[in-house]
């Protein structure tokens, strides 16, 4: 099973690189993202034939956060110009832009999707599994991820369709508590799919997806990376002192 898993996000990604080469615009990797996961979640339990309690209830929650990130990303990105981190490894990578753009960003992404979703595919492997007090555990604290994945985007968004707030900080509603809720949010949920996962019976080796995705969200291309962009804006060295970074908390007054 895991090896078709491989094969599928190997294809999936491999489809999207000869679109955004033929396009100019690798950005479009982004939008792969999220629906790679559903797509990920559906075919491994299609493949098992794994339609228990625990296994369905993954899936729909994989489906409820791939659906949604894919649809927010691609009302964001559509129709505009590649993004500034893509746009600057372009100049950058010059007239090796297409491979390295093969193995840096869709091939390195398909790999964090398997590392990421093999609890899932864990998950549905694990046939005559019942619903126990840890897969609640799990499933709220899935849901107390979503929630600040979707409120937060929400709260950004109506934030940004003011023109008064542009140039200006989010630092109200869940923003005031971290500074960046929907990265905390998605991290979560993968933490409630790992608690699922352990209620099935898995290996402890599912652990691996919430710490990765962790890492990279509090170390490499989440946080890091819109910090950079926030830091010239004003208020935003008040803004770092008084609110947490990445686990919400009170601020400091």
């Amino acid at each position: 099973m895991l090896i078709e898993v491989i094969l599928v996000i190997f294809v999936y990604f491999l489809l999207f690189f000869l679109l955004g080469t033929a396009i100019k615009n690798n950005s479009i990797v982004d939008m792969a993202w999220g629906i790679g996961f559903v797509i990920v979640a559906i075919y491994s339990l299609v493949r098992t034939g794994n339609y228990g309690v625990v296994s369905l209830v993954t899936t729909l929650l994989v489906t409820l956060w791939g659906g949604r990130l894919f649809y927010h990303i691609m009302k964001r990105n559509l129709g505009k110009p590649e993004d500034f981190r893509y746009a600057n490894w372009r100049k950058e990578w010059g007239k090796y832009v297409v491979i390295r753009a093969f193995f840096q960003v869709y091939m390195l992404q398909g790999v964090f999707m398997f590392i990421i979703a093999f609890p899932v595919v864990l998950i549905h492997e694990m046939a005559g599994v019942a619903l126990n007090a840890l897969t609640v555990l799990g499933i709220a604290v899935w849901c107390f991820g979503y929630y600040f994945e979707v409120v937060g985007d929400a709260q950004l968004a109506a934030f940004k369709k003011n023109p008064e707030n542009k140039g200006k900080l989010m630092t109200t509603g869940l923003w005031a508590y971290t500074r960046h809720p929907n990265y905390f949010g998605e991290a979560t949920m993968w933490w409630g799919i790992f608690i699922i996962a352990l209620s099935s019976g898995v290996t402890w080796l599912a652990v691996l997806s919430p710490v990765v995705i962790t890492y990279l969200l509090v170390f490499v291309s989440g946080v890091p990376m819109l910090e950079k962009a926030m830091v010239s804006r004003p208020g935003f060295d008040t803004y770092s002192k008084r609110t947490s970074k990445f686990l919400p908390w009170f601020p400091k007054k």
